[in-house]
């Protein structure tokens, strides 16, 4: 079986399509891979298609007006970005780019509007995604307005806890590697101010950190600082 159709086959979006609408989505989609740190898609390009990550991480981001990089939200395997060619026929606005070596299937924009048409399931299912996802950047869009520096790297640490938590002996660790000026990108924060706020959620016993990795030690205390419910699954 091709790469492309069991990639698409085995996708959660994709799942209860017939056998002969997977084969139509593989033969007009294309797979291309990606070396870490290279874009996938920069602004102003053309947006007609939609990509299907397969292998890897990758992260969607936009340039504030001072040149910094702001990042919106990190991409795994089985998961959709470019979304918005689905609704507009314009230029991209975010650019992507591969966190780590990624694969990814591009899926012809007007062929997916089709199959989305005529199968709710998988119209429900990319619109729960992207709402998910929206949701996650407006939740941090009103953090950052009203919250003190501390309180947003808690309910990022949180949400990176929801999407790449892995329950382990010490904890919950993130399965996602991140420098701390990643960490400030996301936080609209600079990179000192990261450190520092680590270093206090570690000497009070709320995480650990090691080289581009962290613990979330004690969660349910953590979450409770800032009034904020963890998933279940995450406690046991």
């Amino acid at each position: 079986m091709p790469n492309k159709m069991w990639h698409l086959k085995n996708c959660d979006l994709f799942a209860r399509l017939m056998p002969e609408q997977i084969e139509r989505l593989e033969m007009r989609s294309r797979s291309r891979s990606f070396r870490a740190r290279s874009p996938i898609y920069l602004p102003s390009e053309k947006a007609d298609s939609v990509f299907l990550l397969t292998k890897g991480l990758v992260k969607v981001c936009n340039h504030t007006p001072d040149g910094k990089q702001s990042i919106l939200a990190f991409v795994e395997p089985g998961e959709l970005f470019g979304e918005l060619a689905l609704f507009a026929d314009a230029a991209r606005e975010e650019y992507v780019e591969a966190v780590e070596a990624a694969t990814v299937v591009m899926i012809p924009a007007v062929e997916l509007q089709e199959l989305m048409s005529q199968h709710g399931g998988v119209a429900f299912a990319i619109t729960k995604m992207i709402g998910l996802r929206r949701s996650r950047i407006e939740r941090r869009l009103k953090n950052l307005l009203f919250l003190s520096n501390r309180d947003r790297l808690i309910h990022l640490l949180l949400d990176l806890a929801e999407q790449f938590g892995a329950v382990a002996d010490d904890g919950i660790r993130l399965r996602i590697n991140l420098a701390h000026q990643e960490i400030a990108n996301l936080l609209g924060s600079t990179r000192e101010t990261v450190t520092i706020l680590l270093g206090q959620l570690r000497a009070e016993g709320f995480i650990h950190v090691g080289r581009r990795k962290i613990v979330l030690t004690d969660p349910q205390r953590l979450s409770q600082t800032v009034h904020r419910k963890i998933p279940y699954q995450l406690l046991t």
